[in-house]
C-alpha cells in the first residue's frame, strides 16, 4: 500500500526540482516519476495551481519545429518552497516520534 502524499507536499517536489533548474512539463514529470509514484495527470494539475499562485511562471521555446513550455520558479515560490520545507522537518520529526513508539 502507498501512502498518499498531500497536495503541499507535491508543491514542495516540483518547487524543489524547478529551484535547481527549468524543466519543461514533460521532463518535468519524467523527473518527479524517477523518484516519487505519481502519475501525468495528476502533476499538470499541480503545475497550473502553482502558476495561478504565482509560485512559478512559464515561458515558450522552439524545440524541433514545436514550442516547448518551461517552468520557472519565481520568488513567491521560493518563499513557498522554504515555508514546506520548514513545515516538512517539523511533521518528520512527530511522525517519526509517533512511529518510535512502543
Amino acid at each position: 500500500m502507498a501512502i498518499q502524499m498531500s497536495s503541499e507536499l507535491l508543491d514542495g517536489c516540483v518547487l524543489t526540482i524547478l529551484d535547481k533548474e527549468d524543466y519543461y512539463g514533460y521532463a518535468l514529470t519524467q523527473r518527479v516519476q524517477g523518484t516519487i509514484s505519481v502519475s501525468e495527470s495528476t502533476l499538470y494539475p499541480v503545475l497550473r495551481r502553482l502558476k495561478n499562485n504565482q509560485f512559478v511562471t512559464t515561458y515558450d521555446q522552439p524545440y524541433q519545429g514545436r514550442n516547448r513550455r518551461y517552468y520557472q520558479i519565481t520568488t513567491q515560490g521560493r518563499d513557498r518552497l522554504a515555508s514546506i520545507r520548514q513545515d516538512w522537518v517539523m511533521f518528520q520529526a512527530n511522525v517519526d516520534t509517533l512511529l518510535k513508539e512502543r
